[in-house]
């Protein structure tokens, strides 16, 4: 999904995030642009956090 102002693959840091039943993110990009109420729709883990979900969906197995 394309946002304003972030070029599609754009790597960001989320900096906060909220909610109870539908989980939302704060996310500053690497170009210094902030988003606010991203979802899981929105985002794409990398680095540590890509690895750890792997090795956790392949012991699910």
């Amino acid at each position: 999904m394309e946002l304003p102002e972030v070029p599609l693959g754009s790597q960001g840091r989320v900096i906060l995030a909220n909610g109870f039943q539908w989980q939302r993110y704060w996310v500053r990009f690497g170009n210094g642009v902030e988003v606010s109420d991203l979802d899981h729709r929105h985002l794409a883990p990398v680095g540590r956090t890509k690895k750890r979900l792997a090795k956790a969906a392949k012991r699910a197995k």
